[in-house]
């Protein structure tokens, strides 16, 4: 097949995440398969405009701020006089670039989640009003299209919002099990740690008020903050306002080594935030051994099995994860019966599983 893939940034863009990460582990491997895959993206000051990137042939247009406006321009010149491609897939994963109106082509929408109400917890109101806005133009839109989800939860959003539910495909994301695997020991001292972005919505503080009352409790605890993002100034104040002092150390941006390390070490992972198309942190720790606690939310409720790798508590409330940590930090038995559940359900997680199943789904829309 010949592909085009749609998204805001590829992998080699300074603000890429988690959304590129698993785009290019699809479509990548779907061009060593020998599929023609061209990949469609904004760029950044000193980013050539065209490049390949693990097999595919990535096409720079526009900025993070612009690409809206140039897509479909850069649709056009990718598509003139050249062979037809066979599918278009549009990687939702911020504002919907409505590519239906760009072509004829079956498109088929690739969507980790929807932000819904979620968008005015992390952005200013003028953004948060314009994706909010624009999700809601998304039936109309995008009628007749299928979509492949990376969990049953944002295909139960996408039904709620009017699309059809036999044309939502779910296909969980894989993690690479040649790199994330257990190791021992464990860090000496009881060790919780959050890694991903650092976004107000995600909820890291709290993680942080359930710390303090652990620690107040007398339990002798670190929480590592892993990760990089806009709201590390007012969460380093809120560890201050807390008087947390060393038990909550900012660790910001580290290696993928570092990364896996950090996640074989701790005792336990966190995942606080409140929405979520998937929670990959969660069963990368899982494929480490490590249990997690996740707040009860879409997406995160599908990578933890609650009671049995990990615990699901609500969201905001403070006791809750408080009572599940110290179970946790306080009964080893039970963190390592979870551990070895969680690296079981890891398991059926890969990339080739995931790699496989777009494809059969692509093959299927291309033909309708």
């Amino acid at each position: 097949m010949r592909i085009l893939v749609v998204n805001w940034q590829d992998r080699l863009n300074p603000e890429a995440g988690g959304a590129e990460v698993h785009l290019h582990e699809i479509f990548g491997r779907m061009a060593s398969r020998g599929h023609q895959v061209s990949l469609l993206v904004s760029g950044w000051d000193g980013a050539p405009e065209e490049a390949m990137v693990d097999g595919m042939r990535v096409v720079r247009r526009g900025s993070r701020y612009t690409f809206p406006l140039h897509g479909g321009a850069g649709f056009r010149s990718m598509t003139a006089g050249q062979e037809p491609f066979d599918v278009l897939v549009e990687d939702i994963n911020k504002l919907p670039l409505f590519t239906p109106l760009w072509t004829n082509l079956p498109v088929v929408g690739l969507v980790p989640h929807l932000f819904g109400s979620t968008a005015f917890q992390q952005e200013s109101f003028p953004v948060a009003a314009t994706v909010w806005a624009a999700e809601r133009l998304m039936p109309s839109v995008y009628s007749n299209r299928d979509f492949v989800v990376i969990s049953d939860s944002t295909a139960s959003d996408l039904e709620g919002r009017g699309f059809p539910r036999d044309r939502i495909h779910v296909s969980y994301p894989g993690i690479d099990h040649a790199v994330f695997t257990p190791s021992s020991p464990r860090a000496l001292e009881p060790t919780v740690a959050y890694v991903g972005r650092l976004r107000r919505y995600k909820g890291i503080d709290i993680v942080m008020r359930a710390v303090k009352q652990l620690v107040t409790e007398g339990l002798d605890m670190k929480f590592l903050v892993v990760g990089q993002g806009d709201d590390s100034a007012r969460l380093e104040r809120v560890a201050e306002d807390l008087g947390l002092g060393d038990c909550v150390s900012f660790r910001g941006f580290v290696s993928e080594e570092e990364k896996v390390r950090i996640l074989r070490s701790a005792w336990i992972n966190v995942y606080p935030s409140p929405k979520e198309g998937w929670g990959i942190t969660n069963v990368e720790a899982a494929a480490c051994g490590t249990p997690s606690v996740a707040s009860d939310a879409p997406g995160l409720r599908e990578s933890v099995i609650d009671g049995q790798t990990g615990f699901l508590v609500a969201h905001s409330d403070v006791d809750a994860w408080a009572d599940a940590l110290r179970r946790l930090l306080e009964d080893a038995e039970l963190r390592e019966q979870m551990g070895a559940r969680a690296l079981e359900h890891s398991e059926r997680f890969t990339w080739e599983a995931t790699a496989e199943e777009l494809e059969d789904i692509l093959r299927m829309s291309a033909s309708r």
